[in-house]
């Protein structure tokens, strides 16, 4: 395909390692320092003067090592090699199997539990199951309490103890600004409203469930935003899969990035659209598509799309990547198609005014067609928003499934919304929220720098307060999940299928609500155990004793 003048710009445009928005290759490693310090010149001179970007626009992906790829396979052949003969030990039953089954009698129906299904489940997911679904008996805040529980099955179920883990650095919520909280002028102000309102509506808002102040919300949202109007919903996830069938239907196309969250996937699929997915914030992919909508149109019929809609995130929560804006609106605008973007990771999380990933480059939040967010992370409540023109939401209130049939938003979380977004606009009189979303910004960068000095694989962008570290190995999953927790650390770990069979990984998610001591501490801790199950892959590696020396990067190989 012929490059035109606008994909041949944005490759100029690309951050560090990344090469027109693709993980290099995987094999994007700089090999010397000489390409290694080009590369990060071409970058800054092109993401300020390249015309789409006023900032560096700087992202990470180190390509995994031959060896540790070839030692992830094998230990996942490993694992499945035992699990077929765990399964033959439970089927004579010499092994007693906990899994769900059909009934004897029942065999020769249709099988309800597909058992390849569960194969990964059974053998694999259960044995280090207890990394996840931790009872926390605090708030999730900047620091938690655990529930101790201990498993005699195997993790196949679980006992507590009665013992509570104290004061657990918290890594793993998206408590970006530090807004879920017990204290401070949002949980008084919650306290109040429930207080005035009570904890229900029991209706849905066309009925007898709109309250005053969900239309001061909706009002205050559409102000944060920018835009005409806005429109709230109960739940973030039906905020994207209730919301996109009534956008778009037959006759229309969907281009989706291949690493859109679930909710986006499902909403897709539910509008009956036909869908095509396009390379991770790969603008050439993305232009090919449309090109090749608009010259061929429908299939069989090659009549001209009714709708073209592209769906995009604005921070990607396993990779750490953040959309490339200037590039998708330019293309939106080029080729007449729609624009959907998912802000729940980066409202309040990105941008000097914590507007999100339309804040952090600068642009029109018109040029959006469709601006969607969730109040569950920077807000620390619970809910989601669709806002844009006004037309826009008047059609929303009247075809939308969520609108309709879905209950009111809770009053207290109501208000937590209001309150801590009148603090991140400063309309509070205080500057509470400009500083957490400064410290939170700091706290990124540092966090960042830190374990990339400590020779550990980062992915994503600079900017993104989601830090993917790279564990690789099936084993180390578990293994680096129970020992952080041993000192006192709580971390998400992430394998297959949620990311690719060899990109396993331990998710961590800043928040402004971090000291630099739990920061530091963490990061401790987080070297102590990458030495000891040997996570440190990266080949290149910062010198931190001097940082604008002639060599950036350390070549570990050569």
């Amino acid at each position: 395909m012929t490059e035109s003048p606008l994909t041949k710009a944005a490759n100029g445009d690309v951050g560090q390692h990344v090469t027109n928005g693709l993980k290099p290759g995987r094999n994007g490693v700089l090999r010397s320092v000489h390409r290694c310090q080009q590369d990060e010149e071409e970058v800054q001179r092109s993401s300020n003067h390249g015309g789409f970007y006023n900032r560096p626009f700087l992202e990470s992906y180190e390509e995994t090592p031959m060896l540790v790829a070839v030692l992830t396979y094998m230990g996942y052949g490993v694992l499945t090699v035992f699990g077929y003969l765990r399964d033959f030990l439970r089927h004579w039953k010499i092994e007693k199997c906990h899994i769900a089954r059909e009934r004897e009698e029942q065999k020769d129906f249709v099988p309800l539990y597909q058992d390849f299904e569960n194969f990964y489940t059974r053998n694999l997911y259960v044995r280090i199951r207890d990394n996840w679904n931790r009872p926390i008996c605090s708030v999730p805040g900047a620091k938690m309490d655990l529930m101790e529980r201990v498993s005699h099955d195997y993790n196949w179920t679980f006992e507590h103890t009665g013992g509570v883990v104290k004061d657990v650095i918290n890594l793993g919520s998206y408590n970006y600004l530090g807004f879920a909280e017990n204290t401070g002028v949002c949980a008084d102000a919650a306290a109040e409203v429930a207080m005035t309102y009570g904890v229900g509506v029991a209706s849905t808002r066309q009925e007898i469930g709109n309250l005053d102040k969900h239309e001061e919300m909706e009002k205050l949202v559409a102000e944060f935003l920018g835009v005409e109007s806005a429109m709230v919903f109960g739940m973030g996830f039906a905020t994207n899969s209730m919301n996109i069938p009534a956008l778009s239907g037959k006759g229309c196309l969907i281009l989706s990035d291949e690493l859109n969250h679930a909710s986006l996937v499902l909403g897709a699929r539910l509008s009956c659209s036909t869908i095509r997915v396009f390379k991770h914030n790969n603008m050439q992919s993305l232009e090919k598509l449309l090109r090749e909508a608009i010259v061929h149109g429908q299939p069989r019929t090659h009549r001209p799309w009714k709708k073209i809609l592209i769906v995009v995130e604005g921070i990607y929560s396993m990779e750490g990547s953040i959309v490339r804006l200037p590039e998708v609106v330019a293309l939106k605008k080029r080729y007449r198609a729609y624009l959907y973007l998912d802000e729940a990771h980066s409202i309040g999380a990105l941008g000097r005014r914590g507007r999100g990933v339309v804040d952090y480059f600068g642009l029109d939040p018109g040029d959006v067609d469709v601006l969607m967010g969730t109040f569950t992370k920077s807000f620390g409540a619970a809910g989601g928003y669709i806002a844009g023109k006004k037309e826009l939401i008047d059609f929303l209130h009247a075809n939308s499934h969520s609108a309709v049939y879905a209950t009111s938003m809770s009053p207290p979380v109501v208000e937590q919304i209001i309150t801590s977004m009148k603090c991140i606009m400063g309309e509070d009189g205080t500057t509470i929220g400009s500083d957490r979303v400064l410290q939170l910004e700091e706290n990124t960068v540092y966090f960042r720098k830190k374990l990339r000095e400590m020779g550990f694989i980062i992915y994503g962008n600079n900017d993104s307060p989601v830090v993917p570290m790279m564990l690789y190995m099936p084993a180390k999953i578990g293994a680096f999940g129970r020992e952080m927790l041993k000192r006192n650390i709580g971390v998400v770990v992430v394998g297959f299928p949620a990311t690719p069979i060899i990109e396993s990984r331990a998710r961590f998610c800043i928040s402004a609500a971090h000291s630099k001591d739990m920061l530091d501490r963490a990061l401790s801790a987080i070297g102590e155990v990458g030495d000891l199950l040997q996570l440190k892959y990266s080949r290149h590696r910062k010198l931190s004793a001097r940082p604008f020396a002639d060599h950036l990067y350390e070549d570990i190989d050569g």
